[in-house]
């Protein structure tokens, strides 16, 4: 009986340690297989673009922000200028209001990261810096009629900056509206348009300014003296 019972018991044994063994086995597969899944899924899911659409949002953002940056350095660069020529033109007083309007409007208007998803809004504000853009061209234009305002350093040095502004702001502008191309493209095609519908379904398409003419070119800046008309003969 003794044999007997010692055979038994290594069977029993013998299967007590293969099933621990084969416990051990599933489990360290479990958490292979887990561990395995935790690092290559954020991979996968990132070649799906998956952070494509956050990714290209924050650059859009970023370029409305210097957008706004641009156009706040020309707003405080124009109650000086407006100082300077009104003490060599104080004709030129209707003009110098017009200005002064138009910075205000442009000033007041409120804008925040929901105005480039906002049609209404966002045109309320490229429409008022369009009509600061109009008239700030039209003041430098009537001061060649001015020498002695065009030959004043303080007028030179805000004139310089003043151009340097425009074409700031529109290189801002270009790179904004480059960088809302991409954003819009992304969330109408795919994949992008399966990530807006599921996990980005606050994404909206962005507004671009409109290519005009008169937003997107900088006002002309002439530095030549304008020449003196001679006398008439006999006088």
């Amino acid at each position: 009986m003794a044999p007997l019972a010692r055979l038994l018991d290594f069977i029993v044994t013998g299967r007590a340690a293969a099933q621990y063994r084969e416990r051990t086995v599933r489990t360290w597969t479990s958490g292979f297989k887990t561990l395995l899944i935790a690092m290559v899924l954020p991979l996968v899911l990132a070649g799906c673009g998956i952070n494509t659409i956050p990714t290209k949002d924050e650059q859009a953002k970023a370029a409305w922000g210097e957008v706004q940056n641009q156009y706040q350095r020309r707003s405080d660069l124009i109650p000086n200028l407006v100082a300077t020529v009104q003490g060599y033109a104080q004709q030129e007083k209707s003009v110098l209001v017009q200005v002064t309007q138009a910075r205000a409007q442009a000033t007041h208007v409120s804008v925040d990261a929901s105005t480039v998803t906002d049609p209404a809004k966002f045109a309320q504000y490229q429409q008022a810096q369009n009509q600061l853009s109009g008239v700030l061209g039209h003041l430098l234009s009537i001061t060649e009629n001015y020498p002695d305002l065009k030959s004043n350093q303080n007028f030179l040095a805000l004139q310089s900056q003043l151009e340097g502004t425009e074409n700031r702001i529109a290189i801002a502008r270009r790179d904004y509206n480059e960088a809302v191309r991409q954003y819009n493209t992304e969330i109408r095609t795919f994949p992008g348009v399966l990530w807006a519908g599921t996990l980005y379904r606050s994404a909206k398409e962005m507004q671009s300014f409109a290519a005009t003419s008169e937003a997107q070119t900088a006002p002309k800046v002439n530095f030549t003296p304008t020449p003196t008309p001679s006398s008439p003969p006999g006088q």
